[in-house]
């Protein structure tokens, strides 16, 4: 008897569940989750499924999220997009990396879907389109930021760049950085670049920067290419700063790589995991908790952008009976209204679909990343 009551009470559960996802507003996200950039798409998936817990939990507005894997490749975006409209998704919280979301983000204006990026940060992805909004800065921003940073804490006087020429992420920043410390006056004594992330041998680049005398290497790229250069430049003795910018979170996590040679390595970047806000502290240990390692800023630009979604949706009225179409036309004025406290900052948005928020630089210190002032 106590056998049949049980399994009827799990039915019953599960029905409720079943009719709970009924009513929920689904929420496409695309990006890696699988192959070189997977650490980011990961992330990314984890940190929306938190915030959905917390506020479906909380009652009122309900979020289901929907994953799919576009390895960082756009033509799999498209696909992963579709597939995404086919299972009934009224807005994207989509997509990771900036070269599929530039993809995705023509299309998704194209056809009225509400999109906002927890972390395609081309500038391009946003630009004419006035339903695409992002959670993280642009490129643009990064590298100008990044020269400031450098410059008002005196960082260095004699910097060099490595930079990838093949992807817009690295040119976008690698551009309005260099514009940036032309602008303030700081040395850029060495600039050299790169065209593969999978090369394996960045001797020619380090040698670049140790002749030229950089004191600073900015590292406008992904964490896979530093983790080697960061290996290759202890092997040979040169110990400069390095100095990155959001693609390089991750790093830390990365499979087979010793964190000690990361050591110093700063990051601009608006989540820092050791701050003591309790939001801050509640996301980290729930994401440890589930994940097993400290969450990235990847990780807490979705957290940000569901909440994000959510305020929006509220503002504007949408339910789980509003068609895509007609949530898109809703989302971009509400987006305009909102004003979103979370772990990235204190967030608006204009009608560029820009956020507004302020960055903060962290340092790795014995495999973890700490508030550069501590």
């Amino acid at each position: 008897m106590k056998k049949i009551l049980a399994i009827a009470l799990a039915l019953v559960m599960m029905m409720t569940a079943s009719l709970a996802m009924a009513d929920a507003i689904k929420i496409g996200v695309i990006g890696p989750m699988t192959g070189a950039y997977a650490v980011y798409g990961l992330a990314v998936q984890y940190g929306a499924q938190i915030a959905a817990d917390e506020i479906n939990a909380k009652g009122g507005l309900q979020f289901e999220i929907l994953s799919e894997d576009d390895q960082g490749d756009g033509e799999l975006g498209i696909n992963a997009y579709n597939k995404l409209l086919d299972d009934g998704v009224t807005l994207m919280l989509s997509t990771v990396t900036s070269g599929s979301c530039a993809v995705v983000a023509d299309v998704a204006n194209e056809e009225r879907i509400f999109m906002l990026t927890p972390s395609g940060s081309a500038d391009a992805i946003t630009e004419g389109k006035d339903n695409i909004y992002r959670v993280c800065f642009k490129d643009s921003s990064q590298g100008l930021a990044s020269a400031q940073y450098i410059v008002d804490n005196k960082l260095a006087t004699k910097v060099g760049v490595i930079y990838n020429n093949a992807i817009d992420y690295s040119m976008g920043i690698y551009n309005s950085f260099k514009a940036k410390a032309a602008e303030l006056g700081l040395e850029i004594v060495a600039e050299a670049a790169f065209s593969d992330d999978n090369n394996a041998d960045y001797s020619v680049q380090i040698a670049q920067m140790k002749d030229a005398g950089a004191e600073l290497v900015f590292l406008p790229i992904y964490y896979t290419p530093a983790s080697l250069i960061l290996s290759q430049a202890a092997s040979v003795g040169y110990d400069p700063i390095f100095f990155g910018v959001d693609g390089m979170d991750g790093i830390l996590t990365l499979e087979g790589f010793d964190p000690a040679l990361a050591e110093g390595v700063m990051l601009l970047t608006p989540f820092s995991a050791d701050a003591q806000d309790d939001l801050t502290k509640n996301f980290v240990a729930t994401y440890q908790a589930k994940h097993g390692e400290i969450p990235n800023q990847f990780a807490a630009d979705a957290y940000d952008g569901m909440y994000a979604l959510l305020a929006a949706c509220e503002k504007a009225g949408i339910t789980a009976d509003t068609s895509a179409e007609d949530a898109c036309e809703m989302m971009i004025p509400a987006m305009q209204e909102i004003e979103v406290v979370g772990l990235t900052g204190t967030m608006r948005w204009d009608a560029t679909g820009e956020v507004d928020k302020t960055p903060t630089a962290v340092v790795i210190k014995d495999g973890v990343y700490v508030g550069a002032g501590n």
